[in-house]
């Protein structure tokens, strides 16, 4: 899974909160599908720029992940380098598009679970949200807690300092 950093979890709650603003989303898309508002965020390119990119290529962005080089010279690589670049996976991302990832469906509610379409507007932004919420666990467990706050003893003699 992609790495529990502030970037991350930006990016991944940046492009719930513009999906669940209603941009323009289309899963066949390219550019605004789910990798592609993704790489929107990320990148600052627009949806049609985005699109282009891709369509130097044969596939949707789970064959763009697989065919990836970052020495292609194919501006869709470029794309993808600065989704890697972040902190993202190439199977994160081939995830993402089909919101397949294990760990993330078993942090959803089993009756939205079992309903979940990979090319429905609520349920990428329910995917994402999910997403950054186990990531933002993940980092929050990895950081140094004060004694007081994780419930360790205090020795008597810092306890008199």
């Amino acid at each position: 899974m992609a790495s529990h950093s502030l970037s991350v979890i930006e990016a991944l709650r940046t492009t719930a909160q513009r999906l669940a603003s209603q941009a323009p989303y289309q899963w066949g898309h390219m550019g605004s599908c789910n990798c592609g508002h993704l790489a929107q965020t990320i990148t600052h390119l627009s949806k049609a720029d985005i699109h282009t990119r891709a369509m130097q290529r044969y596939g949707d962005w789970e064959q763009q992940l697989r065919d990836y080089c970052p020495t292609s010279g194919l501006l869709i690589d470029d794309t993808i380098d600065a989704m890697l670049a972040v902190g993202f996976t190439r199977s994160d991302l081939a995830h993402l598009e089909r919101l397949a990832d294990p760990t993330i469906l078993a942090a959803i509610p089993f009756e939205r679970r079992n309903a979940l379409r990979h090319n429905r507007r609520d349920d990428v932004v329910l995917y994402l949200n999910t997403w950054a919420n186990l990531l933002e666990q993940q980092l929050l467990a990895a950081l140094p807690l004060p004694a007081f706050v994780t419930g360790l003893s205090v020795t008597p003699e810092l306890a008199t300092q």
